[in-house]
């Protein structure tokens, strides 16, 4: 949900630079490359030459109007039903008083011989 949202309000930009007919740059979120035909115009300024290069900005706009509600524009049994839910949640995850060990009164078997050894099986 949290990514739709962030989705949904992103805005960015996309510049697109031609020479001509022919794309020489696109940007998204900064501005896009020339190819250095510009140059030549300032250069030769007392000149009336027209520019062959032009920029194209395309602006995508996300969503800014966003409905933000709160715990009193609830009703109320929605806010017995959160609070009634959120109560026994935290309590659904209470430590226990102490450490439960299952085998303590257990007593392992008396060792005859180490297997491992006579069978000559060990942990590389």
């Amino acid at each position: 949900m949290s990514c739709l949202v962030l989705f949904s309000t992103l805005s960015f930009t996309v510049e697109k630079h031609y020479c001509g007919n022919h794309l020489v740059d696109v940007a998204i979120f900064t501005k896009a490359e020339n190819c250095g035909m510009d140059l030549e115009a300032f250069a030769t300024a007392n000149f009336e030459k027209k520019h062959c290069c032009k920029d194209e900005i395309q602006v995508v706009k996300g969503q800014d109007k966003l409905k933000k509600s709160s715990f009193e524009d609830l009703q109320l049994k929605q806010q017995l039903f959160l609070s009634a839910f959120i109560c026994s949640f935290i309590n659904l995850y209470e430590g226990l008083p102490e450490q439960v060990i299952p085998h303590k009164n257990y007593s392992p078997p008396n060792l005859v011989a180490d297997i491992h050894v006579l069978d000559q099986v060990f942990l590389i």
